[in-house]
C-alpha cells in the first residue's frame, strides 16, 4: 500500500451527538470558534461535519462550510410518518433521523492515508471499533466528548478523552441582540 503524504490531523464530528449533548446541559456551540479550537489545539487541517440533510436547513450547512467544515450530508427520514402497518408516532423527541455513524467510520477509514491522526468528536459508543482500530495503529489523537455523559465503552481509552463542556467559556455561542443601543455618555454637570 502506497501512503500519500499526510495533511495534518483530521476531525470527524458526529454533529447530532454533539448538539444533542450540549443542548441537554444548556448551551450551544459557536461553530466558528470550535473550528479554530480544533486547528489550534489539535492541528486539524480538515474537519468533517457529519449531519442529517433537511432542506430547510440549507443556510446552516452553508454557514458550517463558511466556518471551515467539510459538510457531509446524510439523507434523513421522518420519524413522524407511519411505516406500513404502523399507526405512527408523535415524533416529539426526534422528528427527523439521519444515521451518520456508518458514514463517519467509512470516511475516517477511507481518508486514513491522508491524515496523521484522527480527532473523533462524539461520546457515542458506536464508534468504539473505530477508536480501537485507530489506537492500535497509533492514529488516534483525541476523543472529544461533549460532556461527562459518554459511552462507558470509551473508559478503556480515558487518556484520549477530553470533555468539550470544560471549554464552555471559550466555545459557547452567545446570542447578540441585533439593535442593542450603546449607553450614551452622561453630560458633565
Amino acid at each position: 500500500m502506497v501512503r500519500r503524504a499526510a495533511a495534518g490531523n483530521f476531525a470527524f464530528i458526529d454533529s447530532q451527538n454533539l448538539v444533542a449533548s450540549l443542548t441537554k446541559i444548556g448551551w450551544k456551540m459557536d461553530w466558528r470558534k470550535f473550528r479554530q479550537y480544533l486547528d489550534r489545539e489539535y492541528h486539524v487541517s480538515r474537519a468533517y461535519m457529519f449531519i442529517g440533510y433537511i432542506p430547510e436547513m440549507k443556510d446552516l450547512y452553508e454557514q458550517m462550510h463558511d466556518a471551515g467544515y467539510m459538510v457531509v450530508l446524510k439523507p434523513t427520514f421522518d420519524l413522524t410518518r407511519p411505516r406500513p402497518g404502523e399507526n405512527g408516532t408523535s415524533g416529539k423527541d426526534k422528528p427527523v433521523k439521519g444515521n451518520i455513524d456508518a458514514d463517519l467510520v467509512l470516511w475516517a477509514m477511507k481518508d486514513l492515508p491522508s491524515y496523521d491522526k484522527a480527532v473523533i468528536v462524539s461520546g457515542d459508543g458506536d464508534f468504539y471499533g473505530l477508536v480501537e482500530y485507530l489506537v492500535d495503529h497509533k492514529r488516534l489523537e483525541k476523543i472529544l466528548v461533549p460532556s461527562m455523559y459518554f459511552s462507558g465503552l470509551f473508559n478503556r481509552y480515558k487518556e484520549y478523552i477530553e470533555r468539550i463542556d470544560t471549554h464552555r467559556d471559550e466555545l459557547a455561542y452567545h446570542d447578540r441582540p441585533k439593535n442593542r443601543r450603546r449607553p450614551q455618555p452622561k453630560p458633565a454637570s
